[in-house]
């Protein structure tokens, strides 16, 4: 389990980085689609969002490949890139993709293997978010920080599956990157969700909480080599997010 020895070939990341020009666009273009700010139809114009930010025209049509990738974008030859339209049927099904691609690399990982480094950055942020919820308060800015160590923590987890296909898969599963609570975040759902559940705690709700704990019980899976425990444990983590949305979009 815990090695050493640098990633072998199915963990080297060469080529999947994006520049940091194409990364910048990523980022910024995304958030602005994931939160409405951009609504679904509009066209984007390579030319005008590079003139925006400051960037040559490459970087711009990288990020706009990657975006078409993930769904958060079409692409037509004649009318070129547009943001799409996300429906709510559309972030049920990718969660249940993503969980069960998520869980398949959660054992993976275990039969490859993590380096004591990785399983060391596993745990600080696994520790983290807890170190956070047992703080006992909440607000928007501290969803943030809790939801970029629940980002880091999956996307270390299938990193270290060493799969390329299931990485690439999931990239196409993200239609919407988790950047928090997506019951009052995300266009697509939003208006199916009752005010009350659009409010932000001053709290940890009850759903942090226990996607807390199980980020607990995944890594103590992870820590005993049980891989078995590990993808069963990660698959019903995953689906809790679906099954919070199927519930909280049909109390009207």
């Amino acid at each position: 389990m815990q090695k050493n020895n640098p990633r072998d070939h199915y963990g080297r990341d060469s080529g999947q980085r994006a520049e940091p020009a194409t990364l910048t666009v990523l980022t910024s273009v995304r958030e602005l689609i994931v939160t409405g700010r951009v609504p679904a139809g509009t066209r984007l114009a390579a030319e005008a969002i590079a003139k925006e930010l400051g960037v040559s025209r490459t970087p711009v049509r990288s990020a706009l490949a990657v975006l078409t990738a993930e769904g958060l974008v079409s692409y037509h030859i004649n009318r070129g890139y547009a943001v799409r339209d996300i429906t709510l049927r559309d972030i049920l099904d990718a969660i249940e993709a993503r969980a069960v691609l998520e869980s398949r690399a959660c054992g993976l990982s275990i039969d490859y293997g993590w380096t004591i480094g990785e399983l060391e950055s596993l745990r600080n942020m696994v520790w983290q978010g807890r170190a956070i919820v047992d703080r006992g308060e909440w607000s928007e800015e501290i969803e943030g920080v809790w939801y970029k160590l629940n980002r880091d923590f999956h996307s270390m987890v299938v990193r270290v599956s060493r799969n390329l296909a299931i990485r690439n898969a999931i990239r196409v599963c993200l239609i919407y990157p988790v950047f928090g609570d997506i019951a009052r975040l995300c266009p697509a759902v939003a208006p199916y969700v009752p005010q009350r559940y659009r409010i932000v705690p001053t709290a940890p709700p009850e759903h942090i909480c226990n996607s807390q704990a199980d980020h607990e019980a995944i890594l103590a899976a992870i820590d005993a080599e049980e891989a078995a425990v590990a993808e069963q444990s990660m698959l019903v983590h995953v689906m809790k997010s679906k099954n919070r949305l199927a519930t909280v979009t049909t109390r009207r």
